[in-house]
């Protein structure tokens, strides 16, 4: 495996500020950078992946974060097994709070014992510290202005109602 590419893998229902953030910042520690829609079970989803996908690229490509970002989708097996598959040895996860770091840290060790990758968390910015996108989901829900939280691409498409469809 390779430690010079990496994965950043998350639901991205919808992409907010917090997960471009990282991503720029990992593109610039990795010289590829897997952005990843995966499909989490004990979550029902707002947007359908293919639209997830959809507003991640907008989102990269209007954010001009450079490097070789690849945004793809896996929804079958484990997260490891793709970073396997593409030769990434090491997945960035993004963490806002003491609540991320317990989540996370589990899961992070298993996935070194499985696969032997890595796992790096990065801080987020403290302007995007409190957003998620459970977050964005509700006020979004609730016809609030979500645009302060997510990137232009996103903010357009839920400005047009379809998550209250």
């Amino acid at each position: 495996m390779n430690n010079r590419i990496a994965v950043v893998p998350g639901s991205f229902d919808p992409p907010t500020l917090g997960h471009l953030d990282v991503i720029r910042r990992a593109a610039t520690l990795y010289d590829q950078l897997h952005v990843l829609v995966v499909h989490n079970p004990g979550k029902e989803a707002m947007l359908p992946i293919a639209q997830r996908l959809s507003l991640l690229e907008q989102s990269i490509a209007e954010s001009d974060i450079g490097g070789d970002v690849v945004v793809a989708a896996w929804s079958v097996g484990l997260l490891v097994d793709y970073a396997t598959d593409v030769g990434a040895g090491v997945l960035v996860k993004g963490i806002r709070s003491q609540v991320d770091v317990a989540y996370e840290t589990p899961m992070a060790i298993v996935n070194r014992h499985l696969a032997h990758v890595e796992t790096v968390f990065l801080l987020p910015d403290p302007a995007h510290a409190l957003v998620s996108s459970s977050l964005v989901r509700q006020v979004a829900s609730l016809g609030g202005d979500v645009s302060p939280f997510v990137p232009g691409p996103v903010a357009r498409f839920l400005d047009t109602g379809v998550q209250r469809s």
